[in-house]
């Protein structure tokens, strides 16, 4: 009887230690999985990345590589609608904008897996749109390796335009990472200067011998007056911030050439109110 009471105890003795060192390496076990997921998660981003510098998404890609965790990268994800029925014209310009930065970043020598830019398309994932609360396209924002998006994660595209410039420094504020803008070469600006040039100095030589319409006061007065209409009606911060022309609503199809914010507008509504100073 005493032979069998012993037994018994060394028997839940055994069974209490391999309890014991099973549920001591589980965590372990899920720690090893853990880092074997996000292994497979940024290698097939970094081959995504090798063949498109931005990456297309639909909602199940998103709901996998953006929002599931763990994650150690950072995600910049432009939400657009570039189908043509949407008639979105500000869509493709901020899509320039946006590859261009995208590839800047792809061919910088500071480029690694820390950072991945993306693209969802309404179109093709318009749940996403519905889960994130977005009416309107395009919108920019950036989703942290750790952590849920934050206010400062979402890019203010109609107070600081789109240009890649002014997306690379918010970017540069939310990731820590300092992407140079590389723009393809464009001679366009330089041929129509010198078009201009050359133009202007044909017609000096062809008049060469009746040059009074250079004192012309009311030809220099007209000029002045353009330059400051165009200055007043703020084609200058059009220039600068590269505002859209005007945005239309997504869900409604509804235009507006008004910005409702006083810190921001649209070439339309500069147009309108340099024809507002002319008429005055």
């Amino acid at each position: 009887m005493a032979e069998s009471t012993s037994t018994g105890i060394w028997f839940f003795l055994l069974l209490f230690v391999i309890v014991n060192i099973i549920a001591s390496n589980t965590p372990l076990v899920d720690a090893k999985k853990k880092e074997q997921v996000l292994g497979d998660r940024v290698k097939q981003l970094m081959d995504w990345n090798m063949k498109r510098s931005v990456i297309r998404l639909n909602g199940d890609k998103f709901r996998q590589y953006v929002k599931a965790t763990p994650r150690n990268y950072s995600m910049l994800v432009m939400f657009t609608a570039m189908q043509p029925q949407r008639q979105c014209t500000v869509c493709r310009q901020v899509n320039d904008e946006f590859q261009i930065l995208a590839n800047s970043w792809r061919y910088s020598q500071a480029y690694s897996n820390k950072l991945f830019f993306a693209s969802v398309d309404y179109d093709e994932a318009h749940d996403v749109f519905q889960s994130l609360k977005l009416n309107s396209a395009p919108a920019l924002m950036h989703f942290p390796p750790k952590g849920k998006a934050k206010k400062g994660d979402t890019f203010d595209i109609q107070r600081l335009g789109f240009a890649a410039e002014a997306i690379t420094k918010w970017v540069g504020e939310r990731t820590d990472i300092v992407i140079r803008v590389f723009r393809p070469p464009n001679y366009s600006g330089t041929i129509a200067l010198a078009l201009l040039f050359s133009l202007i100095g044909g017609l000096l030589y062809l008049r060469r011998n009746n040059l009074e319409f250079l004192y012309n006061k009311t030809m220099w007065g007209i000029l002045s007056l353009c330059i400051v209409f165009a200055m007043t009606s703020g084609q200058m911060w059009n220039h600068i911030r590269g505002p859209p022309y005007a945005h239309k609503n997504p869900q409604t199809g509804q235009m507006s050439y008004i910005h409702g914010s006083r810190s921001g507008q649209f070439v339309a509504e500069t147009h309108i109110v340099l024809l507002l100073s002319i008429l005055y």
